[in-house]
């Protein structure tokens, strides 16, 4: 009876401790202001794969495979999807995916999926929360060109000159009128009174004229 026991408990099958499993976490929002995102995909693995791919889908079914990278002990494989800039890279418990140039049209969930594919048994992650990755539309500022900007400095420091140069013209023609108008006017009391020679007094003369002293025009002889 008891070697019957025996034989019984050598048949049972012993749960297996060290389940090949891998888990994976992601942060729940990344937010993209510059067009470029960096998603990090830490996972956990307790199996003894030598050969991994890694990739990253898009959308709530993971309907797009955004890109993916494979590797070795060796050597190391890339593939991006042809309406992404993505690179993926491998490190120690984690796979950084950079994704460049995104577009505001991009903004989705992302999931990240890890597989062991050698050697056997091949084992993937079970589906994670994922990273919803919100791109910011970017508002450019229309500014003036430099060159409006200078034109206008130059009209208006050309109107202020403009305006200064008047101003002193006026100022000149003003004064120039004021000038002529007193010269006229000293011009108007010059004394036009005739005058006579001292020895022709009573040849018609006025006797009101001055008399004109010839002497002074007189040749000089020694």
């Amino acid at each position: 009876m008891l070697l019957q026991v025996l034989v019984v408990l050598c048949f049972i099958p012993t749960a297996d401790l060290t389940e090949n499993k891998i888990l994976v976490a992601q942060s729940p929002l990344l937010t993209v202001a510059n067009k470029t995102a960096t998603l990090v995909c830490n996972y956990t693995y307790n199996g003894t794969g030598k050969e991994f791919r890694a990739s990253l889908h898009k959308g709530t079914d993971s309907a797009v495979e955004v890109c993916s990278i494979s590797w070795n002990t060796n050597k190391t494989s890339s593939n991006s999807n042809k309406e992404f800039n993505c690179e993926g890279i491998p490190d120690k418990d984690k796979v950084t995916f950079n994704l460049l140039n995104m577009s505001v049209n991009q903004t989705d969930i992302y999931f990240c999926k890890i597989e062991a594919m050698y050697p056997p048994p091949y084992v993937y992650n079970e589906k994670s929360n994922g990273t919803v990755i919100h791109v910011k539309e970017i508002l450019i500022q229309t500014q003036e060109p430099q060159s409006a900007n200078l034109l206008w400095i130059m009209v208006s420091v050309s109107g202020v000159l403009a305006f200064y140069s008047m101003l002193i013209t006026a100022v000149f023609v003003s004064y120039w009128q004021k000038s002529k108008k007193n010269i006229y006017h000293q011009s108007d009391y010059m004394n036009m009174t005739p005058r006579h020679p001292p020895y022709q007094k009573n040849k018609g003369y006025p006797s009101y004229a001055p008399t004109r002293d010839y002497t002074a025009y007189r040749s000089w002889q020694p």
